[in-house]
């Protein structure tokens, strides 16, 4: 990965200055402000507050894996290219610091999800596997670097302070267009508010607080958001995706134990892990979307965030009765 980052790079250098050279001002640009995206919460949440007053781009392809996207020379172009620059800023983004560091971004608007809430370490929990492959073991004394939950969005109250953030970037760079931002803002966070509630209402309704995954689990937000406990095959940034023998009875036994009705699957995954805890329990597989990218048939019909979130909202009703 860093080799092929650094010569994404060299070559980046060969193609910024070709676009440095090819620009001046005879060039014909819109008068429309850039915004590029890396992946979909963020894309969404522009799209909502601006509509069709700002060029949007989101850079990972839609049915792609966020976690191994690599940027083409094409990708760093547009970021160079742009007015505003939305990034999640975790691990999985490493690759956008030298990219930053090697173009002028001066006169473009920055911004990180991760530096606008609160953020949280990934947490290993009961039966859950590291991305060594080994059972947790709280005793075990050798110390690892913690790693920050990239996932923020998955609590909509996080998602309504980022749309905040990112309302008052635009504004702030498309002043013409500012009434109408704050306008669409206003309305959106009042769904996403509406939609929190709605959370909290199933929530406090329900007669159990625990939710399985036979997956990742890049839910910690939305779950301490609610007071939910989760167990789950590894941590929601985990780049493993077979479970040891160990992890999958501790699953089904949990959900033998706890009479659990349904066991998640997260978006884009291959489902194994839970179809084999459902055929030994007897639960129920659902997905719970985790809104990190959508299928390229769900991006063409313009399935939002908040579509996602209310399929969510039915999804744990019915894991938590």
């Amino acid at each position: 990965m860093k080799r092929f980052i650094s010569i994404t790079l060299v070559f980046f250098i060969f193609v910024s200055t070709l676009i440095g050279c090819s620009k001046n001002e005879n060039t014909i640009t819109s008068e429309k402000i850039s915004v590029v995206a890396t992946i979909f919460p963020q894309y969404d949440f522009v799209r909502e507050i601006a509509g069709e007053n700002v060029e949007l781009t989101m850079l990972l392809p839609p049915g792609s894996e966020s976690h191994s996207f690599e940027p083409t020379p094409r990708d760093i172009a547009k970021i160079q290219d742009c007015d505003m620059f939305i990034y999640v800023g975790g691990d999985s983004d490493s690759w956008i610091k030298g990219i930053l560091e090697s173009i002028d971004t001066s006169k473009m608007k920055i911004i990180s999800l991760m530096d606008t809430v609160d953020v949280v370490e990934e947490e290993i929990v009961e039966g859950m596997e590291n991305d060594h492959g080994h059972d947790h073991d709280h005793d075990d004394d050798h110390h690892e670097e913690s790693e920050y939950d990239e996932h923020v969005w998955t609590s909509p109250r996080n998602a309504k302070i980022i749309v905040q953030a990112i309302s008052e970037v635009l504004c702030d760079i498309d002043k013409d267009n500012s009434s109408i931002y704050r306008q669409n803002t206003t309305s959106y966070v009042a769904k996403l508010d509406e939609l929190n509630m709605d959370f909290k209402n199933a929530v406090d309704a329900g007669v159990r607080k625990t939710i399985v995954f036979g997956d990742r689990f890049p839910f910690r937000y939305f779950a301490d958001e609610y007071g939910l406990e989760y167990f789950a095959a590894f941590p929601g940034c985990s780049t493993e995706t077979e479970p040891s023998a160990g992890t999958i009875a501790f699953l089904i036994d949990k959900v033998k134990t706890e009479n659990i009705p349904v066991v998640f699957n997260i978006e884009l995954s291959n489902e194994k892990m839970a179809d084999i805890i459902c055929e030994a329990t007897g639960a129920k597989k659902l997905l719970l979307h985790a809104c990190h990218n959508i299928a390229k048939s769900d991006f063409e019909k313009g399935i939002s965030y908040l579509d996602l979130m209310t399929a969510n909202l039915e999804a744990i009703k019915e894991a938590l009765k």
